[in-house]
């Protein structure tokens, strides 16, 4: 069982270790560790139980497949829901923490859900406004010369307004797009 106060015995002997891995074990000698003569080994761990009382899970989590079971505690205050949540169940549930296809599928799933509220504010009395959000109108008002001399990031400066302002522009095309052929 995981989450044992002592620490657990080794898989393999340090010898098969060193064997299979190169460089495994490099700073088990004390005197290649930095570190070692303020190491201290006597010290409690403070882990006063064999394993915690678990946390009730009410629906099913996302956990990598890395993992058998979630930990004694875990967060509950965002549940997964729509689309968003359901490709972050696919990547959990299909991709090792280790594959780039796992954190690719969490990004787009941040991107739909963002899109999702974005589209959301519009059903509401105050929707998202762009041109105050992305802080286009303080550009001119608070010194935009001063403010720019001296930084490392000169360079893309020229791309920022297309990057900003370039998916708000793409959605508006799309939909004058989408009207047009409805009302033709």
């Amino acid at each position: 069982m995981p989450y044992r106060a002592e620490k657990p015995p080794l898989a393999e002997t340090p010898e098969q270790l060193r064997a299979r891995i190169p460089g495994w074990g490099a700073d088990l000698d004390p005197a290649d560790r930095p570190s070692y003569p303020r190491e201290r080994t006597d010290l409690p761990t403070g882990a006063h139980w064999d394993f915690p009382e678990r946390q009730p899970e009410p629906y099913p989590r996302e956990r990598s497949i890395e993992h058998t079971q979630l930990p004694p505690v875990f967060g509950t205050a965002q549940p997964l829901q729509g689309a968003a949540g359901a490709i972050r169940r696919y990547a959990y549930d299909r991709f090792s923490e280790g594959r780039a296809a796992h954190w690719l599928l969490l990004i787009a799933a941040d991107r739909v859900e963002s899109t999702t509220e974005h589209l959301k504010s519009f059903a509401t009395t105050r929707p998202d406004n762009p041109i105050t959000e992305t802080g286009i109108l303080s550009e001119p008002r608070r010194h935009p010369i001063a403010s720019r001399r001296g930084r490392v990031d000169v360079r893309h400066q020229v791309l920022d307004p297309l990057i900003v302002a370039g998916p708000w522009i793409a959605g508006g095309l799309a939909a004058v797009a989408v009207l047009r052929r409805v009302l033709r």
